[in-house]
């Protein structure tokens, strides 16, 4: 069953995050993953958006998204992020194609 990353992130500095950026690139490719939304300017239908963007990774398993969540080196490119941006991240598992 596919699993899904979720980021809400409120990027502070935006050179800084560029280096998580370039880094995230030059690492994702070696995760069976796919970056579904990766959008800084969301249109806001209703509620509020304090977030400066929105990201959305599927993966094919927990088991591969636990493995690039913790790979060494996602984690390096993650300090660029963690020193740029507040950011609430989670796992949602996705459902099953009878919809359960």
């Amino acid at each position: 069953m596919s699993v899904y990353i979720i980021a809400q992130i409120d990027i502070r500095d935006a050179a800084e995050y560029a280096n998580y950026v370039a880094g995230f690139r030059a690492m994702f490719h070696g995760f069976r993953g796919e970056v579904l939304v990766a959008e800084e300017n969301p249109q806001i239908f209703e509620g509020e958006w304090p977030w400066t963007k929105v990201a959305v990774i599927r993966f094919d398993d927990e088991a591969e998204a636990l493995r690039w969540y913790r790979s060494p080196e996602y984690q390096a490119a993650a300090q660029f992020r963690l020193r740029s941006s507040h950011t609430n991240l989670i796992l949602a598992k996705g459902r099953s194609p009878t919809g359960t």
